[in-house]
């Protein structure tokens, strides 16, 4: 059982105020500080502390004991590899819009860009490792994001109430198909536009959102999304990819799970991120970055409908069952997130069972880690901890009678 330095990935999108002060740092930041993670992932390990103070990778220890550190089921399934990644993310600005693939189009693709000859550091490369990468996340604030398709029925009453000459022409193709081969086509129409046609149909559209906005209209959230997309991006096919995807505003405590294929594009606020430990992410827009939309059509799953929203389930997950334990499940077997949170005046202790690796998170108040050997760790909020699976099962309970909250990463099934 040890305490964990993080690393802090300082993307552009990022805030220079939330991660700071999370971590007790000066606020505002020099540059913007977009994520912060915590596992075993080769392009940024955590580091563990040991009791001297000593630094030591978690990578080199899981490398340098896989069973001891995962437990033979999680070492011997996940190839001695921490099987997921946990993430604070702190959105100032949009990310990219972007899918991820299964685990067979994530080998495939593994496999044929290295036939190729393809660096797996290169600029244009798709699959850099040969895992898939579903993700969960769950809000600590309010949080904005656009998920997974949108009934069509829905967009097309979306698409009339902001209709223009240019968009009324490509709007057909949904209207005579109002189903994923319907949406799949229009996508791919919007997404191969010559920049030419682009340049002439998001003025339009920009423009009608601007007047649907002023007229309080139905879909004043979407549109207002669309001119902050287009201001960012005003001449990027991804806008116009915007206008298909579920909005979606999430309370602190919900969360999304995006399995493999979901198109997504996380827009604001503050969360906590659960994820395979992988790279491989296919882009379709609103970013500088490498987009390959034959590669990209490939893996989107274009099944549509209102995006599933979780408050985590109460009850008992792993050895664990208390009242103040949330389990957000999902069918990813890298990993499992649950939530333990006590009220303001509530106390007591909550057993965490030893079940293979775990990170402890704490985002409010602090708490006390007792192992059942008697070691003892001290979490303050934005402090997180490792427990290898040779370790005792450990208990947690709240420091003081101040709202107190930790998130609890595990493998999914080993």
């Amino acid at each position: 059982m040890e305490l964990l330095r993080n690393a802090v990935r300082p993307y552009a999108w990022g805030s220079r105020t939330t991660i700071p002060e999370l971590l007790g740092r000066p606020v505002p930041a020099p540059h913007p500080e977009a994520e912060l993670w915590m596992g075993a992932h080769p392009g940024d390990p955590s580091h563990v502390i040991g009791p001297d103070g000593t630094e030591r990778s978690l990578l080199e220890l899981v490398e340098a004991d896989p069973v001891g550190q995962l437990g033979t089921s999680c070492a011997n399934r996940w190839g001695g590899r921490l099987p997921f990644l946990l993430k604070i993310l702190a959105a100032e600005e949009p990310l990219s819009m972007q899918a991820h693939p299964s685990a067979a189009q994530a080998a495939e693709g593994y496999a044929r860009e290295e036939s190729a000859g393809i660096p797996r550091d290169a600029s244009n490369r798709n699959y850099p490792d040969p895992t898939a990468k579903p993700e969960l996340v769950c809000a600590l604030t309010e949080f904005h994001a656009l998920a997974g398709f949108r009934d069509p029925e829905r967009t097309m009453s979306l698409l009339k109430a902001i209709e223009t000459p240019g968009l009324a022409k490509y709007a057909v193709l949904l209207e005579a198909q109002p189903d994923p081969a319907g949406l799949r086509a229009l996508f791919t129409t919007w997404i191969t536009l010559p920049q030419a046609a682009l340049d002439e149909l998001l003025p339009e559209v920009l423009d009608s959102c601007v007047k649907h906005v002023q007229g309080r209209g139905e879909f004043d959230v979407e549109c207002r999304t669309i001119l902050e997309l287009g201001e960012a991006h005003p001449r990027d096919a991804g806008v116009l990819a915007a206008l298909l995807l579920n909005r979606l505003t999430l309370s602190a405590g919900e969360a999304i799970y995006l399995p493999a294929g979901n198109l997504h594009l996380y827009l604001h606020g503050t969360a906590v991120e659960i994820l395979a430990n992988s790279d491989n992410i296919l882009r379709c827009g609103l970013t500088p970055k490498h987009v390959d939309v034959p590669e990209l059509l490939r893996v989107v799953d274009f099944a549509c409908g209102e995006m599933p929203v979780q408050s985590g389930e109460r009850g008992s997950a792993d050895g664990l069952s208390d009242r103040r334990l949330s389990v957000y499940r999902t069918d990813a077997p890298e990993f499992e997130l649950s939530r333990i949170e006590w009220e303001a005046g509530d106390g007591g202790e909550v057993a965490v069972h030893d079940v293979g690796p775990q990170i402890l998170l704490c985002t409010a108040g602090g708490l006390q880690v007792t192992a059942d050997d008697g070691e003892q760790v001290e979490l303050r909020r934005g402090q997180s901890v490792w427990l290898p699976a040779a370790d005792p099962a450990v208990r947690v309970r709240p420091l003081s009678a101040e709202r107190t909250q930790v998130f609890r990463a595990t493998a999914g099934t080993c």
